[in-house]
């Protein structure tokens, strides 16, 4: 899969909960929202303005609220590719929260989202590997990714 199919994929399935997704598509969909957030932090200038708003004073910036408009456009479709990544590992999406659980929790999702797919079919549907003939389409239908 390479980085285009992925973030393809990643807004195609923006809130696809089911199926499951290939290792690749999760790194490069990390890769991608990081990239973009700090490309939005360096070239977005960092003028702080004094905002006082009923009595109370604050600092607002426009790269701030860009970077913030920018991590909910993609909350959804991130816990969605994790969801599936879970799934592609034979685990429950409710694993993600794991990552409440400072360090410990943090390191258990990790190791579990690096790990290979099952190789078989599993509760959550067909193993997702590409299949060379068809390469650049995705036989799967949609709801799950390369």
């Amino acid at each position: 899969m390479t980085f285009s199919q992925a973030v393809s994929a990643y807004w195609k399935n923006y809130a696809v909960f089911s199926g499951r997704a290939r290792r690749g598509a999760y790194w490069y969909a990390v890769l991608f929202t990081a990239m973009v957030s700090n490309v939005i932090s360096v070239i977005l200038p960092v003028n702080y303005s004094n905002t006082a708003m009923n009595g109370m004073s604050g600092y607002l910036s426009f790269a701030g609220a860009v970077n913030n408009l920018w991590s909910i456009a993609t909350l959804l479709p991130s816990l969605a590719v994790g969801v599936r990544r879970l799934h592609d590992t034979g685990r429950s999406g409710r694993y993600l929260l794991w990552a409440l659980l400072p360090i410990v929790g943090w390191i258990l999702l990790i190791v579990a989202l690096a790990k290979d797919s099952e190789p078989g079919a599993n509760k959550y549907g067909e193993p997702v590997k590409v299949d060379p003939k068809t390469s650049g389409s995705n036989p799967t239908g949609g709801t799950q990714d390369y």
